[in-house]
């Protein structure tokens, strides 16, 4: 242990105050895990450990942040607060200023510090593991790799991490494992395996482990292919409870099946309605689903936001795109922005959200679909905001509390980590 974590002090990020932990805490974010997907292995006697945790520790169902997509959500894991405050509304947005389409992975879209930052600047040790790299610039954002307390890198680039950038040389090497194919259930297992080597001899006071979702964007709970990756983390999560750490398993969202019965995705294109109504290109509507990994689910999911010509009567265009099936939420940006806390200035003037089974797109000519070699699974709306949010330890407070948002999970894995040790 190391001399810090006897200190009896509270570390404040983003306005709220994290207890010091006697023992490492450890939040876990399964990317896509419906909450489906760990009864059925759970049922089917794959995750022993996990079960027992439901027994012995404490379980709850928490509500993600919408649009239920991965980088906003690990932002406000990362923080602890919603998009509102850290300003990562999506994996990608529009820039009205220049016209242009953007990533959002660069630190520069980050409007607060990140809870590892406020433990590093305290004196903490600090370890982040992402499955894809679009996200470890954001979560390592403010860390310095150069004092031997903080270690950040993603199982996709692993063989090309350094000590100046990410606290440790050729992470594939010093794990013993090749980089994983990016779509692959073995980029998620690279962090499970990683992490408990970390925690053997980094001794991190704080950790966050945060995989990829292209198992559960091809398999349904309770199929051969998703019960094998949840029985793999597992053995993993075995590791970790017995190595002593106070951990807490989430997501970032659920998966919904988003595909017609013959197995092809069912899509509501959205700018080929508002090119129909408005004119051609008078409106854009953006994804933000989008970014570089988009084989498993074509840029399809079930948040949009649109830019309208000043000349469109917005009401208007809100009531008959309400009345469109399929398409069940659609808001102005004032109201989106205050019942998703989002940053008003990075939402366009409309928020549409589908239903469970569709998907919202662009235009049909924009999407390769090409690679959808199983019917679509997606996610984005507030059918997939419900996620598991399970500790290993008892927790009072967890239970009672009224409600739950998966970005609470460090205040509850740091509450359960300040717990006098067994």
């Amino acid at each position: 242990m190391n001399q810090m974590s006897k200190i009896n002090v509270a570390v404040t990020a983003n306005r709220r105050s994290y207890p010091w932990p006697n023992v490492p805490a450890i939040a876990i974010c399964l990317d896509g895990c419906e909450p489906a997907y760990l009864d059925e292995a759970i049922k089917a006697g794959l995750m022993p450990t996990l079960a027992r945790m439901r027994q012995t520790g404490t379980e709850r169902t928490a509500l993600s942040v919408i649009p239920s997509f991965t980088n906003p959500n690990n932002l406000s894991i990362a923080t602890g607060r919603p998009p509102a405050i850290h300003g990562i509304c999506g994996n990608y947005l529009y820039e009205p200023q220049t016209g242009n389409e953007v990533m959002m992975n660069d630190p520069r879209f980050l409007r607060a510090p990140t809870i590892f930052k406020a433990f590093y600047d305290a004196g903490a040790k600090v370890a982040v593991v992402t499955a894809k790299d679009k996200l470890r610039a954001l979560l390592g954002h403010g860390l310095k790799f150069d004092e031997g307390r903080a270690i950040c890198f993603s199982s996709e680039k692993a063989d090309k991490s350094t000590k100046a950038e990410h606290g440790i040389d050729n992470a594939s090497a010093w794990l013993g494992r090749p980089v994983p194919e990016v779509y692959s259930a073995e980029l998620s297992e690279f962090v499970f395996a990683a992490g408990v080597k970390l925690l053997k001899e980094f001794s991190p006071d704080v950790m966050y482990l945060t995989t990829t979702d292209y198992v559960q964007h091809k398999y349904a709970p309770g199929v051969p292919q998703a019960n094998a990756f949840y029985e793999m983390f597992d053995k993993y999560l075995t590791e970790l409870d017995a190595l002593g750490a106070a951990i807490i398993v989430t997501a970032d969202h659920g998966m919904k099946p988003k595909h017609k019965a013959d197995g092809s995705p069912d899509v509501i294109y959205v700018q080929d309605v508002l090119d129909e109504w408005l004119g051609k290109d008078a409106a854009r509507v953006i994804l933000p689903i989008t970014d570089p990994y988009v084989v498993h689910h074509g840029a399809l999911g079930s948040f949009a936001t649109a830019y309208l010509p000043e000349r469109a009567d917005k009401e208007d265009i809100i009531e008959r795109l309400a009345a469109i099936d399929g398409i069940d939420v659609v808001l102005s940006r004032p109201e989106a922005c205050i019942r998703f806390e989002l940053p008003d200035d990075r939402i366009g003037d409309i928020v549409l959200i589908s239903s469970e089974n569709k998907t919202l797109g662009t235009s049909e000519h924009r999407h390769d679909l090409a690679a959808l070699n199983e019917p679509l699974r997606s996610h984005g709306g507030l059918t997939e905001q419900q996620v598991p949010f399970i500790s290993n330890r008892k927790l009072p407070e967890l239970t009672s509390a009224a409600s739950l948002r998966n970005f609470d999970a460090f205040y509850y894995a740091l509450v359960a980590a300040a717990q006098p040790a067994k």
